[in-house]
């Protein structure tokens, strides 16, 4: 079969998955079945059954991760019509982002050296703690990978879902938009769309922080990844 016709049978088999497993979800919304999950499953076995590389995959569903960046951006709109309240709260979102992304640049490197990862490996694993458009740009300037990084954005964001509830009962945060904040630092894309689920102050708090992680990033994240390496390394 030819490639370019393999790849748009894995594109419309994408798109057709996406639609039904969303509506199934909606009937059953457990997490294995959620869209950003049971899809990628289901293209695996596909992908695996019929032989299909990821390169013959990617020839026409790179625009998909393209779509990322404009998504991303959508986020804005909540965001401004909340604009007074993020106001308020200014200082300690950005604290927390701060904090939090040393946070996860440190572990990474920590975790990238139990496993001897090479530099490209710990690289894509230090940029993973921001929302895939924007790892995906910081990776480029790093010269990680850019598969890596989205693998590792993406594991970051289901296991920051799966264990949220969990974590934040246990802090104790009484507060909705340190919780929405918490959420959308830690588990990108997937904690903000949780956050909008358990209340819509928890959502906005968790665009802004996922936003401007991701812009505080793209712009500082080099450089103090490469303090990072030479300070630990």
């Amino acid at each position: 079969m030819n490639l370019n016709l393999m790849s748009i049978i894995c594109f419309a088999l994408t798109l057709i998955g996406y639609v039904l497993v969303k509506k199934l979800y909606k009937k059953f919304p457990y997490m294995l079945l959620s869209p950003a999950l049971f899809v990628p499953f289901l293209m695996i076995i596909f992908m695996m059954v019929f032989h299909v590389s990821y390169d013959t995959y990617m020839q026409e569903n790179q625009w998909i991760v393209w779509f990322l960046g404009p998504a991303t951006v959508a986020f804005a709109i909540p965001i401004y019509e909340y604009r007074q309240v993020i106001r308020n709260h200014l200082l300690s979102i950005s604290m927390g982002i701060v904090i939090g992304m040393l946070s996860g640049i440190i572990s990474a490197f920590y975790l990238a050296q139990l496993f001897s990862f090479d530099q490209e490996t710990s690289y894509s694993l230090m940029a993973r703690s921001i929302s895939t458009p924007f790892a995906i740009e910081l990776t480029a300037h790093l010269g990680g990978s850019v598969e890596l990084v989205i693998l590792f954005t993406m594991i970051t964001g289901i296991a920051g879902v799966a264990f949220a509830d969990l974590v934040l009962a246990s802090l104790k945060l009484h507060s909705q938009f340190a919780q929405g904040a918490a959420l959308g630092n830690a588990a990108h894309g997937f904690g903000t769309s949780k956050a909008f689920m358990r209340h819509k102050e928890e959502g906005v708090a968790a665009c802004l922080s996922m936003v401007l992680a991701g812009v505080f990033m793209v712009l500082l994240g080099p450089s103090l990844i490469h303090l990072v390496v030479w300070l630990l390394g």
